[in-house]
């Protein structure tokens, strides 16, 4: 296996904090070349110089798409945290529709990896709303930096591992069975979420604010500075009275934000 160079690890790990916020520190060396390995023996690479001036120097923007779905992290589930998903049903969700103008609720997945996070928002808002639900606006967006967790989630199978965290009405309600290891998400749930890959290091193009956004266990990767940047992003991005949702291992600075705490990892405007 190539090994990496201290001063081409500091340069890819450069590279990656400028456009994409995640910080690579010194203990991530060993992950890193072990993700990529297999990369730079496809290309028949001699050293990580070469597959660093290929990234960098490929207009198409397929190397720097690999270089950024081996790096990242896509852990998660069903009912994660399922705490906040009960906050977001009992509390969250009713405040929301009450503010919510014309009847236009507006929630955001931001690193939504393979989708269950959305696809989970959508069962509750669709069991909340029930019959009224077709006079709602209540379509989630849902976004991550790598496509090929994106295209995963817009597929929506999984496997009974990864579902049976659920209630069972929401399985019986909102998945169909495709053999008997595996399961799809109904074209009605699908059909309310859009995914869309989005870098949060970008400027934020939303013409209107949220009234919820969940951004969990990603500014884990990020360090301080950056995070408190985004972290004002989305606070400038939220409705007075909207929420954040973050993960519990995750916790903001009340002397850097706006954002008020309400519950463990979760935060309101106001």
């Amino acid at each position: 296996m190539l090994s990496i160079t201290d001063k081409e690890f500091r340069k890819l790990a450069g590279y990656i904090k400028k456009n994409y916020g995640i910080n690579l520190k010194e203990e991530k060396r060993a992950l890193v070349v072990g993700r990529l390995h297999n990369v730079l023996a496809e290309k028949n690479f001699k050293a990580f110089s070469e597959y660093f001036d290929y990234v960098i120097s490929d207009e198409t923007g397929e190397a720097v798409g690999t270089l950024v779905n081996k790096i990242t992290t896509n852990h998660t589930f069903f009912m994660r945290e399922p705490d906040h998903f009960y906050y977001f049903r009992d509390k969250a969700l009713p405040a929301a529709a009450a503010m919510a103008k014309d009847k236009d609720l507006r929630i955001w997945s931001a690193g939504c990896s393979s989708g269950e996070e959305p696809y989970t928002l959508a069962m509750i808002i669709d069991e909340f709303f029930g019959r009224e639900k077709c006079l709602w606006d209540t379509k989630i967006l849902a976004t991550d930096i790598s496509e090929k967790v994106l295209e995963e989630a817009a597929r929506g199978i999984y496997s009974n591992e990864k579902t049976a965290a659920l209630p069972p009405t929401w399985i019986l309600n909102y998945m169909k069975k495709i053999d008997s290891k595996k399961s799809v998400i109904s074209e009605k749930i699908k059909n309310e979420v859009i995914f869309r890959k989005f870098n949060l290091m970008e400027k934020f193009p939303f013409r209107r604010k949220f009234h919820v956004i969940f951004c969990r266990n990603v500014m884990i990767y990020f360090d301080a500075q950056t995070k408190k940047e985004l972290v004002q992003k989305f606070y400038d991005s939220t409705e007075h009275g909207g929420l954040l949702f973050i993960g519990h291992s995750e916790s903001l600075n009340k002397e850097e934000t706006k954002y008020k705490y309400v519950m463990p990892a979760v935060y309101r405007k106001e």
